[in-house]
């Protein structure tokens, strides 16, 4: 049995390498070619587009690691089934329970290099991508992340925005204003701001305390448009999302957020996320388990590519579509994060089952 797991983990681990090489090509490729139309804004130059590109590949490897694994050990399983190997070592006397054990035992490794990507390379990595996005194509905005919320300087004024809503609308705004010469002209505090046209927000809810040399006076208003420079294309450069945060870093503002009595269910989800979906990894590889009952005539090895291909983004998206209706339906956040994940492993086991009954 030793020797199987030797020979079927030296089989996958090539086969998921190509695999790999092959999707982060396609994707670079297509980062690339949507990056290059951007060439030209600011000081955005072909130089910062290769270098952006090759920040977020941890990112794009995390994110494929379920589906790399899951069309990697297919191609191992069938391609050793069709050359009768696995026949071989089904008639010698090992068991379905020896070959999940096996699997289990060679995506361990697999699980744990996803977890590493997923906590200590893709988001600094995601991060120093979005900084040198925002440094080249916006030289007059600087952005700082505090407990207390996002802080972005915005030529003669400093902006703190404590949360940004998934339609870019900002909650909890409050910009300071500055003279030339350095001294605060006014503090304006929003309850909302949304985005109307280029370099145009509408506050919601303000409150404006103005400065000048009779003293402060203060004045309430439900509307007032906002001129900034800040829009939605560069929110979505200067904040991370919660999926390419790191659990810890999610674990903490989500109980950041709950201090100040504020909603959690979409970090707690995204955090539950990142601690189930290198286990996704191991499901993958049982997934494909049931494809070493190759037959030839139920088609050839590029159609069992084509079934782990749709199957891996099913699961892809299917997870997604159960974190945001968990984070708009306020399900628990574990449930939202593991539903797909229970939903797969059990499909995996009745494939098996059936597979062994033939």
């Amino acid at each position: 049995m030793r020797l199987l797991t030797r020979y079927l983990a030296k089989e996958i681990y090539s086969s998921l390498l190509l695999v790999f090489a092959a999707l982060i090509m396609l994707f670079a490729f297509m980062d690339l070619i949507q990056e290059l139309s951007d060439i030209g804004e600011g000081n955005y130059r072909i130089g910062d587009v290769l270098l952006y590109v090759a920040l977020i590949i941890p990112g794009h490897i995390y994110e494929l690691f379920p589906l790399a694994a899951l069309i990697g050990t297919i191609f191992a399983v069938v391609q050793m089934a069709s050359n009768s190997e696995l026949m071989v070592y089904r008639s010698s006397g090992v068991s379905l329970k020896q070959m999940i054990v096996a699997m289990l035992k060679i995506g361990l490794p697999l699980v744990v290099t996803c977890f590493v990507f997923g906590e200590f390379i893709a988001p600094p990595s995601d991060r120093l991508a979005q900084q040198l996005i925002l440094k080249a194509k916006n030289t007059n905005m600087t952005l700082k992340e505090f407990r207390s919320g996002v802080w972005v300087k915005d030529e003669h004024s400093f902006v703190n925005i404590k949360n940004v809503m998934p339609d870019t609308s900002l909650l909890g705004v409050s910009i300071y204003e500055f003279d030339d010469t350095y001294h605060l002209r006014t503090i304006t505090s929003a309850q909302r701001a949304g985005y109307v046209s280029k370099e145009q927000w509408l506050l919601e809810g303000v409150r404006q305390t103005s400065f000048d040399s009779q003293g402060s006076s203060i004045n309430n208003q439900d509307k007032l448009e906002w001129r900034s420079t800040l829009n939605p294309r560069l929110l979505n450069v200067l904040l991370l999302l919660p999926e390419k945060m790191s659990s810890w870093d999610l674990y903490q503002y989500a109980r950041h957020l709950n201090d100040n009595h504020q909603k959690t269910g979409r970090y707690e989800i995204a955090m539950w996320n990142k601690l189930v979906y290198p286990v996704a990894v191991l499901i993958m590889m049982l997934l494909a388990l049931p494809f070493a009952s190759y037959h030839r005539r139920e088609g050839g090895i590029s159609s069992k590519i084509f079934i782990g291909i749709v199957l891996g983004l099913s699961f892809h998206f299917g997870g997604k579509l159960f974190s945001n209706l968990g984070a708009l339906n306020d399900w628990q956040p574990m449930l939202s994060a593991t539903a797909i994940s229970w939903l797969y492993l059990v499909v995996a086991m009745v494939l098996m089952w059936r597979t062994e009954r033939r």
